[in-house]
Formats: C-alpha cells, structure tokens, sequence
C-alpha cells in the first residue's frame, strides 16, 4: 500500500467498489467497479503508461452517482500480458475494443495519457460509444514537447533495460530512484502532503509490469502514437481536458488538437501538468459532469 494518506480516501470510501475479470483476447483481463450498478451513467476509463487503474480514483471519487468501470491495460497491474501479442497500440486498441463489449457496451469511454491514445485508436476503429473523454491526451510527438530531452532519454533507459540480461534489465527499469526522478519531472504540486500521495502512488504502482519486453512495447507505443491520429475519424462528442502546464504535450497542441475531432470541447486546467488526474481531479471530474450532464439522457 502507499506510504502516504490519499487526500481523496473519505470521498473514495463512500463509494461501492468491487473487483472482477473477464476474459479477453484470449486472456484474462482485471476489472474494478465503482458506484453502483444501476447508476445512470457508466464510464471505461483507461490508465496511462506504467499505471494502473488506481491511478484514476481521485477522478472517480469527485464524480458523483456514475458508475466507473476500470481495467488494468494487459501487462500492468493485475491483468496478464495478452498471449502471444507484441503490445503495440493494434493490440490495446483491440482489447478495449473487446473488453468493453464484453463488460460494459456502450458506456462512455475515458482515457488518461497513454490511455488517450489506446480509447481514440479504439474508437477510431469502430468502438462504439456514446462519448469520449479524454485527460492530458497525447496531443503532438512526446519527442517534440517541451521535455524532448528527457523523453529521449527514456528511449535510452527503456532500451538498456530491454538489453541487459533479463534479471538485471528488470531491476534498472524497477529502480524507485528512477522511479521517484521521473515523478519529480511530472509533479507541479507544492502542497507537500499532496506531493508525498503522487511520489508514494509511483513508488507503489509505476513498477508494477509484467516483464521488461512488455514494458519496452508500451513504452514505444505511447512514443510512437499519439491522439492526432485518430482524431479525424471520431464522430461522437468528445471532452479534451487538458492541462496549461503540461510537460508532455503543449497546451497550445492540445488547441490544435482540438480542431481536428467533429466535434471536441476542451477544458483547461491551470496549475497542473501533466498529472490532472492526482493534482486536480475535483476539476477534472467537473469538467466530465458538465459535459455528461448535457447528454444524461442517451448516456445510460
């Protein structure tokens, strides 16, 4: 468990929750649910890279009487690598694809980072759902932002760690001082005990993988991809919230960005980088209200 208290927990504890699996693609794939099944609205929210679904639930706990339905990406977390797949973004494209189908079909589907790429390929793709919400999405090239330097040397750590023998390359990529480095890089936060929750959250969750060669995939996935891609080919409403001081992709292309979807509202978060999700949820979760609120009618 995280060594720090979570800000959220009293609101996260009023909350039902309960964990479940379901098979895709072959394997199995863990699932938790918040709120309550009969709830008005239900949300899929995907994780980012090297998280995992807790990493959402302060988002979560601001958001009222919605049912939330998040997985573990295959090879984090709980969920087992897919068998038999290179985990690039056709493969966690087509396990959400599959995984919503099978557990919750037609629920408005949420990505945060990585998983902004993974949701839009998805519905790109043909994944129906009502809406999309998408949270510090990964709106130009990480090798371009403003932190290009430093994504380029995680090409470099990724790539030793694939390199070195098995045993050796797992302890580099699990390192809690790299950890902890690349959770300095994120955080804007000077709030200290907010700051501990985010450093405890990565120490706990950001090393939670399967194996390296599964990381490696994800991490040239995320590096390789990002949501201008897909976003001409998405026709339902979407909700871009992105943050004014974000490290990995410039609020200016996530303006951009936003003129490339049908039809696309985005809301800026000041104050917050590219962690939204533990830094502003309250925020966050008021942005994805509002925008559900409009259509709570067609959303159940």
């Amino acid at each position: 468990m995280p060594s720090a208290p979570s800000p959220y927990s009293e609101l996260l504890s009023r909350i039902p929750v309960r964990r479940d699996e379901a098979s895709v693609l072959g394997g199995r794939t863990a699932y938790w649910v918040y709120g309550r099944d009969d709830a008005p609205i239900t949300l899929v929210a995907v994780h980012g890279f090297r998280g995992e679904h807790h990493g959402l639930e302060p988002v979560v706990a601001h958001l009222g009487d919605v049912r939330v339905v998040m997985p573990d990406l295959p090879g984090f977390g709980e969920t087992a690598p897919v068998p038999g797949r290179t985990h690039d973004l056709s493969t966690y494209a087509e396990w959400l694809r599959e995984f919503v189908v099978a557990v919750a079909p037609d629920a408005v589907v949420v990505g945060h980072s990585f998983g902004s790429i993974v949701a839009s390929a998805a519905v790109a793709r043909g994944l129906a759902t009502p809406r999309l919400i998408l949270i510090n999405p990964i709106g130009a090239p990480a090798l371009e932002g403003p932190r290009g330097i430093f994504t380029r040397l995680a090409v470099w750590y990724y790539a030793l760690g694939a390199r070195l023998p098995r045993r050796l390359g797992e302890a580099v990529l699990r390192n809690r001082v790299i950890v902890r480095v690349m959770s300095l890089a994120m955080v804007k936060t000077r709030e200290r005990g907010l700051r501990r929750f985010v450093h405890a959250q990565h120490d706990t969750y950001f090393s939670r993988f399967a194996d390296r060669d599964v990381l490696r995939d994800a991490f040239v996935t995320s590096v390789s991809n990002d949501v201008r891609a897909f976003a001409p080919d998405i026709s339902q409403p979407t909700l871009l919230v992105a943050a004014v001081q974000d490290d990995i992709t410039p609020i200016e292309a996530e303006r951009r960005l936003q003129t490339l979807f049908a039809d696309a509202e985005l809301v800026e978060i000041d104050g917050v980088g590219h962690l939204i999700h533990y830094e502003k949820p309250r925020e966050a979760a008021g942005a994805i209200r509002r925008f559900l609120g409009l259509f709570a009618g067609d959303t159940r």
